[in-house]
């Protein structure tokens, strides 16, 4: 029988990521709402709306649209840990059809530095399901190659 922390470990979703820029950069680039907007969401639902206030206890909010334009995801969160430039923790929920809050998960994100580059490491969890953790672990490796991407357009014009 698989122990209680077995069974939540199996509801977390880790991912490491390096990004070819310094971490200032990357902190601003994901914090910054206007710039968060131009990659938060994965290729086939990126993001139409996304604002936030970046503190403890500040909230974020955010809308998906799919590219077909047939659906739209609201998700939103408060900030429950701000250490620039390197940590960020906040809570996550997905907006229902009934107009309440999903289940609410928490992401915390470490930025370190690598030179010229920076290693992100994220956990989001405890997911309700693991086909929950599934689906957000494809959402959010999406949305993290479009930063990648937006890093590189948008580092220069920083």
């Amino acid at each position: 029988m698989a122990t209680s922390s077995a069974v939540r470990d199996d509801r977390v979703l880790v991912i490491e990521r390096q990004f070819n820029a310094p971490r200032t950069l990357v902190w601003k680039m994901f914090i910054d709402p206007r710039h968060a907007a131009n990659w938060m969401g994965p290729p086939d639902y990126p993001s139409v709306f996304h604002e936030a206030d970046v503190r403890p206890g500040g909230k974020w909010r955010g809308r998906l649209r799919a590219v077909d334009g047939s659906r739209e995801l609201g998700h939103g969160g408060e900030y429950r840990e701000v250490k620039p430039p390197e940590r960020l923790a906040f809570t996550f929920y997905w907006d229902q059809d009934d107009g309440s809050r999903g289940p609410e998960t928490l992401v915390e994100i470490d930025f370190a530095e690598r030179g010229n580059k920076t290693l992100m490491q994220f956990r989001q969890g405890v997911f309700d399901t693991r086909q929950n953790r599934d689906g957000h672990n494809v959402g959010w490796n999406g949305s993290f190659d479009r930063f990648a991407e937006y890093l590189a357009s948008a580092g220069a014009q920083s």
